[in-house]
């Protein structure tokens, strides 16, 4: 019998469109021998759809078309069973059943532990971190905070809430120009580079905090590092288990790996990976990079034990992207940040490494299956008299029947 997987995505973030991109990649390699693929998709204002036109990629460029071929529906648990069940006549007309759900979502909202928070809530098995790593994954601030208690190497950097900014501009300025330009401006909490800006001297910092503090309430202003290396690797497993993907460096045309670079790019992949990339244009796959990356066996070495370690001190589970910024002169290695569900799920880190995209998903389904069964066998409540006794100390009874309720 087939596992009814529920492939959750989009949703209110500024990356909405990728996710629909990394969605549709990932439908389109699950093993159908295996899995009956229900698409749930989440508008921009946070309506639920399924149905089979979700499945196709030229269904997005008209919402009307969503409306007209597709079930605006809601998912909850009843009697053990997770239904997704049409809005209108809740009693009446159940859509469709599901087994797990699959969120592949990136960014505010949905990536963060909101849409991980419900699925917990409700008790059903899905693939990927809980609650409390997709908080501190897709949060800069608390990642570092953690990076810095385990003594995981990260750029210098100084954070701040809008309304310091606001309030008292000259003194933030001054805390960041310590840290000397170029220096480099984040929203806390987006990803894909949304909001992102390099500042090489007062006047572009000034503009890039501007636009920052449009997107998030915290900014992270961080140094840039010099003689700048960016690379990446995937990290698939839970806390008990990890691997290692092949190593990418991504060469942007900017400062920095932009939101166009990633997504917009032209696909050119360099390397003994070129020849199974060829073409590939949509999503991180689209971004210019070599694979593997060129580097020493000593600093690939180093990279993947601070990318494990990294994982497992954020309690990640299923597949993640660590993003490393190196010091080509000095070799120094730092870790720039974690992506809990990363775009494209990086699985073009893993064919060269001989897993190919449909062994991964299984692998991260296997593993959501594992992280369920943990989370169910530990005790979460027990037998209590408390309020028995509190209704005794506090005269509380006797609201049944009353008129105030």
């Amino acid at each position: 019998m087939k596992i009814r997987v529920g492939v959750i995505f989009g949703g209110e973030s500024v990356e909405h469109e990728v996710s629909i991109i990394s969605a549709i990649q990932a439908m389109n390699k699950m093993d159908g021998e295996k899995y009956e693929i229900v698409p749930i998709y989440i508008t921009k204002d946070r309506q639920w759809y399924t149905g089979e036109a979700l499945k196709d990629i030229d269904t997005f460029q008209d919402i009307d078309l969503i409306r007209r071929y597709c079930k605006n529906i809601v998912l909850y648990e009843r009697n053990g069973h997770f239904l997704l069940q049409n809005k209108k006549g809740l009693l009446k007309r159940t859509v469709t059943e599901i087994d797990m759900a699959f969120p592949i979502v990136h960014g505010t909202n949905v990536e963060d532990g909101v849409l991980q928070g419900y699925l917990q809530s409700i008790g059903i098995p899905f693939v990927g971190v809980d609650v409390y790593a997709a908080v501190v994954g897709q949060d800069k601030i608390f990642m570092k905070q953690i990076f810095n208690q385990e003594k995981i190497p990260i750029a210098p950097y100084v954070w701040f809430y809008d309304t310091e900014y606001q309030e008292n501009k000259s003194e933030i300025i001054e805390k960041i120009e310590k840290l000397k330009y170029p220096v480099i401006v984040k929203p806390c909490t987006l990803g894909s580079s949304v909001g992102i800006m390099v500042a090489h001297n007062q006047e572009e910092l000034i503009d890039a905090l501007d636009s920052a503090i449009t997107y998030d309430s915290r900014i992270v202003v961080e140094k840039v590092i010099d003689n700048l290396m960016e690379v990446n690797i995937s990290v698939l497993g839970n806390y008990e288990n990890q691997q290692v993907s092949a190593i990418e460096e991504v060469t942007p045309k900017n400062d920095f790996l932009t939101y166009a670079d990633k997504y917009i790019g032209n696909g050119k992949v360099k390397g003994k990976a070129s020849a199974k990339y060829k073409g590939a244009s949509k999503g991180m796959a689209s971004a210019s990079r070599v694979i593997p990356a060129p580097l020493s066996d000593s600093l690939k070495e180093e990279v993947e034990e601070i990318a494990v370690k990294a994982f497992k001190s954020l309690k990640s589970s299923g597949v993640v992207r660590m993003d490393f910024l190196i010091n080509k002169k000095t070799n120094k290695v730092y870790i720039n940040e974690v992506n809990n569900i990363p775009g494209s799920l990086s699985f073009y880190l893993w064919s060269p490494v001989g897993k190919d995209y449909s062994e991964l998903l299984d692998d991260m389904i296997n593993i959501g299956i594992k992280d369920y069964k943990k989370r169910t066998n530990k005790v979460h409540s027990f037998d209590t008299n408390i309020l028995q006794g509190f209704s005794e100390m506090n005269g509380s009874k006797g609201f049944k029947g009353s008129k105030k309720f």
